[in-house]
């Protein structure tokens, strides 16, 4: 008789992750709309932006590869997932926002 003595998948990482990509996004955004569209900010935004991609495409590989070797955890992390990709959406209107101002 075969035991599982597996620990419930408690990642907070990715979650913070989106989290503070989404904050730290946001007031990106309003400082730039608040500067009067400043390009200083969009020096400091698009490497931000581009870092939080690679960042956030790595972590979703992480979760991918745990949601495989992980059957009886894939609602938790399935929910993790879909966390982390809700920023694309929102990534994607603000890109909407300072392309047409």
């Amino acid at each position: 008789m075969k035991t599982l003595n597996e620990e419930p998948f408690e990642e907070k990482e990715s979650t913070e992750l989106a989290i503070g990509s989404f904050i730290i996004s946001t007031v990106l955004l309003l400082l730039y709309i608040a500067s009067n569209e400043s390009p200083t900010v969009l020096v400091i935004g698009w490497p931000f932006a581009l870092g939080a991609i690679v960042v956030n495409i790595i972590m979703l590989v992480h979760l991918t590869d745990r949601f495989i070797h992980l059957p009886q955890q894939r609602k938790v992390i399935g929910i993790k997932i879909l966390i982390l990709l809700s920023n694309i959406p929102v990534t994607f209107l603000y890109y909407l926002i300072v392309m047409k101002s």
